[in-house]
């Protein structure tokens, strides 16, 4: 494996563990905020941090000598980034359906409910959360380690490998399937195109969605299904009143 793929796992791995460093830093320096904002700017700065020298580095490795011929011209890989975010959507609904039907899982996810709020208290993260986590997540995960075990191991191998460690990553176990069918999902968007920026768009899309809406839009929609819970009981009212 290139050793530039070498120092990116060792940045993602530190990157991930930065804000057990950068929290006490915070406190030290004087910082105060609750535990929300406090996690959030963690976070954030360690995740620019870790984007930056990321990117750079990804760079520098160049893409996966096994993808490199027959990379989607410049039209397709629009068009593939377009349906690429429906096509996760897709996996994502689908996979929730299962663990619903033939698990008894509850929808809705602790890790994204932990990120919202954190988000909401310190409103950079959503930023992190949007755009730059999917980029680092699809060079770590779908650029390289995907694309170190596509060669010897073929897509199916490769793409569920690299995405049970996505999941894993996320630690949100419950939902395990989810994770897992957005990675293979990103997996394949990459192999279809050769180009890692369609995954990431792809990625960067649907994060985005969640983000605007549990976040930006949160309270609107809140309120929204407040008023529409309160015109149901309202018509059950007059309804009932007619029949009696």
């Amino acid at each position: 494996m290139n050793k530039f793929y070498w120092f990116i796992l060792a940045a993602f791995a530190a990157m991930q563990l930065s804000p057990v460093v950068i929290m006490p830093l915070l406190m030290a320096l004087g910082y105060e905020g609750t535990m929300e904002q406090m996690s959030g700017l963690s976070i954030s700065i360690g995740f620019t941090i870790g984007f930056i020298v990321i990117s750079l580095l990804a760079w520098k490795a160049g893409s996966v000598p096994a993808l490199r011929e027959g990379r989607a011209d410049i039209p397709t890989t629009i068009l593939w980034s377009v349906i690429g975010i429906f096509l996760a959507f897709a996996a994502q609904y689908a996979a929730a359906l299962i663990e619903t039907f033939a698990f008894g899982i509850e929808p809705g996810s602790e890790n994204t409910e932990m990120i919202v709020d954190m988000a909401m208290a310190a409103p950079f993260t959503i930023v992190v959360v949007s755009v730059l986590g999917p980029v680092v997540e699809e060079i770590v995960f779908r650029m390289v380690i995907f694309g170190a075990l596509f060669k010897r191991f073929g897509f199916w191998i490769a793409a569920l490998s690299s995405g049970f460690i996505f999941a894993i990553i996320h630690f949100d176990f419950e939902h395990l399937l989810v994770y897992l069918a957005m990675g293979v999902v990103f997996a394949w968007l990459y192999v279809k195109t050769k180009r890692i920026i369609v995954p990431i768009i792809a990625h960067v899309g649907i994060n985005s969605f969640v983000m605007l809406v549990q976040v930006i839009f949160g309270e609107q929609l809140q309120d929204l299904m407040e008023q529409m819970e309160e015109m149901e009981q309202s018509l059950q009212f007059i309804l009932g009143g007619l029949f009696l």
